[in-house]
């Protein structure tokens, strides 16, 4: 891994492959790895940058208030890219929207996997899945906290684990361990999703969903490409959450031709 320095601590990033630059930014209970079956597929045609949110895989927890977008682009100024194709999972792909909503003229495309709706009514399923997670943390029980997060966004409420590919658990297991770790201090500092009018995104647009995800997901998902200006919405068939991690071979197809436009 690489790393860039700044006054809040240091970011740490990968890059792989050569072409126009792709930004992958990573789910909130995962890091930079997620995207490990996807990037050989993406590497034949763009130089691949990932790297992992602040207080997430070997990046610094962050020091004082921040904002996701504003680390971003310090990365692509350090990079000296000045408009990249973004993708983004679950509070990755909030991220995303987010920079691009911001800073419009740095961004070529964009696509959204999962992505959560500031301030959306959630279901009582997803209620009692953060009640759940708060007592385990709230009770020192790390390991039971995992476990919750595995089946909410790996297993997903569509599927028994006898359906989840081989190993998936064993790799998501360490980084969201991580993430669970670190998310009061970044929940703490983290100035949170700007504000923004979904009919000011200009680039193309692809709205990305799991058939087997949360319903609340699938129902944000269509929010999504009903708001932005001829954003196209895929359905993967056979996804829970982390389309990245179970889909990765369709996911990857998907990506080539919407990245090459």
């Amino acid at each position: 891994m690489l790393v860039l320095h700044d006054d809040l601590g240091h970011l740490s990033y990968d890059m792989t492959g050569d072409g126009p630059p792709v930004v992958l930014v990573h789910a909130g209970v995962a890091d930079h790895r997620m995207w490990d079956a996807v990037v050989p597929a993406l590497a034949e045609r763009h130089t691949v940058i990932r790297y992992d949110l602040r207080g997430f895989g070997e990046s610094a927890l962050p020091a004082g208030p921040f904002r996701e977008t504003d680390d971003l682009r310090r990365l692509m100024d350090h990079l000296g890219h000045e408009r990249v194709r973004l993708v983004g999972a679950s509070w990755g792909g909030r991220v995303a929207l987010d920079f691009t909503l911001t800073h419009p003229d740095r961004v070529h495309s964009l696509a959204m996997l999962a992505a959560p709706w500031p301030r959306y009514h959630w279901s009582e399923d997803m209620i009692a899945y953060d009640e759940a997670e708060t007592a385990a943390l709230d009770a020192g029980d790390l390991d039971a906290a995992v476990r919750i997060n595995l089946d909410m966004w790996l297993r997903g409420p569509a599927r028994d684990w006898d359906d989840v590919a081989d190993g998936l658990a064993d790799r998501l297991r360490g980084p969201l361990r991580t993430s669970l770790v670190n998310q009061a201090t970044v929940g703490q500092h983290s100035q949170g999703p700007a504000t923004g009018d979904l009919a000011a995104v200009s680039v193309p647009t692809l709205v990305g969903v799991g058939k087997l995800d949360v319903a609340d997901f699938q129902d944000i998902a269509r929010r999504y490409a009903a708001g932005i200006p001829d954003a196209t919405l895929v359905e993967f068939a056979t996804a829970a959450h982390l389309i990245a991690m179970d889909m990765p071979a369709e996911l990857g197809a998907e990506l080539r031709s919407f990245l090459a436009r």
